[in-house]
């Protein structure tokens, strides 16, 4: 393969990838918000607690996410929200910081992939790149 084959997949598939972590992220906010699908662990969930807050952010930017609109500032607090939630959730179990052994890997990686995004921007499907696209008002 060739740096031309390279070249030209790779912003593609960091869209697949935005679009993929997006639509995943958005069922950790249906699971807490909309009991779908369902975690027994939230049942009863307050909306108006820090888990219900995150339900929001999860839904909320796990949509935006999706679609690739705002992409870099909604990537960059939903990082900030994955860091949370793992020295908050993770990090508080027991005395290791090592996510494999307090289960925070999920959140470890959601946290880089999200400064990722916030880095690297929504690639060519997008609502960001469509935005990029339109002619200047004149």
């Amino acid at each position: 393969m060739n740096e031309a084959f390279f070249a030209t997949w790779t912003p593609r598939l960091l869209s697949l990838l935005r679009i993929i972590a997006g639509y995943l992220y958005i069922m950790h906010g249906t699971a807490k918000l909309l009991g779908v699908p369902h975690v027994a662990m939230f049942d009863n969930l307050q909306v108006m607690s820090l888990i219900g807050f995150a339900g929001i952010l999860e839904l909320v930017g796990g949509a935006l996410i999706l679609i690739g609109l705002f992409t870099r500032p909604v990537a960059f607090i939903l990082s900030g929200e994955m860091a949370f939630a793992y020295f908050m959730a993770h990090a508080s179990r027991g005395s290791t910081l090592v996510p494999m052994l307090n289960q925070g890997e999920v959140a470890v990686l959601y946290c880089f992939l999200f400064l990722f995004f916030a880095a690297a921007g929504a690639g060519p499907w997008s609502v960001d790149a469509m935005r990029g696209r339109r002619p200047a008002a004149a």
